[in-house]
């Protein structure tokens, strides 16, 4: 039978989320990756296996903190409920203090070397899942009468998506809430009205 190992693995994800969100992927080193978790790196392969394994894990727990006004976004009765939703909730999220700045899946990997390629499809293909899960939202809304029947709604979804990136990029550049709350009113004034 192995030895228990000796950290705490769910504050040690927590740590490392953190860290890559501070540092984005191909920034953040295993060397910083085990000086912020306080483990060897033996320690840190047998817990969550190599660095990209490690960041797929760090991507489900953000996810998660995340998720929340996400989906209580996709659950609302409007389309305009739904904008609000995810504009708002992005402001708040962002200006959350208990946060590093910005999104981890925006700057955590966008751009970088070929090291970091896996990484950058993987936050790709999650901002594309949160972009389809905006738009089938918004296709519902259309089916129901609350978007008009001439509305695009895949670029709708688009230009919220770009939102709550543009939110994110802000709030890592600096901005303080209420510049972020002054860009979502601004995006909200320009939701389209039936």
């Amino acid at each position: 039978m192995g030895r228990p190992r000796e950290f705490d693995t769910e504050k040690a994800l927590v740590q490392a989320m953190r860290l890559f969100w501070r540092k984005g992927y191909e920034g953040t080193s295993l060397t910083d990756l085990t000086e912020e978790l306080g483990i060897t790196r033996p320690s840190l392969y047998a817990a969550f296996g190599n660095k990209e394994e490690l960041f797929l894990k760090v991507l489900d727990r953000y996810d998660r903190e995340t998720s929340h006004f996400i989906q209580n976004a996709l659950d609302a009765p409007t389309a305009r409920a739904l904008a609000a939703g995810l504009i708002y909730g992005a402001c708040a999220f962002h200006s959350d203090t208990r946060n590093p700045p910005g999104c981890l899946m925006v700057h955590g990997a966008l751009i970088g070397s070929d090291d970091g390629a896996s990484a950058r499809k993987e936050t790709n293909l999650r901002r594309g899942q949160l972009r389809n899960q905006i738009a089938k939202r918004l296709e519902r809304a259309q089916i129901d009468g609350d978007v008009g029947k001439d509305t695009d709604t895949g670029a709708l979804s688009g230009y919220l998506v770009a939102i709550l990136r543009g939110i994110a990029v802000e709030a890592a550049s600096g901005a303080q809430p209420d510049e972020l709350h002054r860009i979502a009113d601004v995006a909200m004034r320009a939701w389209p009205t039936q």
